[in-house]
C-alpha cells in the first residue's frame, strides 16, 4: 500500500505540467534547487559556528585563576549616591 509505483509517479508529473505548465517547471525545479543549496550551506555554517563555540568553551574552561597578589590592597572609595549628592548641593 505504501509502495511508489511507476503509475504513481506518471500521474504526478501530468498534474504538475497541467498546474504549473511545460516552461515554468523548470524555472521551479531551478530555484527550488538554489533554495536547497542555501540550506544546505546555513546548516552547515550552523554546525560550524557550534564547532567553534565549543572549541572557544574549552578553552576558556582550561582557564585558571589568577594568584592572589602580595601587595597589600587600597580601600575602595566610599560609595556616593548620586541623589544624596544633588539634594546637598
Amino acid at each position: 500500500m505504501g509502495a511508489l509505483k511507476p503509475w504513481h509517479i506518471a500521474v504526478l508529473v501530468v498534474v504538475l505540467v497541467l498546474l504549473f505548465g511545460a516552461k515554468r517547471l523548470p524555472d521551479a525545479a531551478r530555484s527550488l534547487g538554489r533554495s536547497l543549496r542555501i540550506i544546505k550551506a546555513e546548516t552547515k555554517g550552523l554546525v560550524d559556528d557550534e564547532k567553534d563555540l565549543a572549541e572557544k568553551a574549552d578553552a576558556q574552561a582550561a582557564r585558571q585563576p589568577l594568584p592572589p597578589s602580595t601587595e597589600p590592597q587600597k580601600p575602595a572609595p566610599p560609595t556616593v549616591d548620586p541623589v544624596q549628592r544633588v539634594r546637598d548641593n
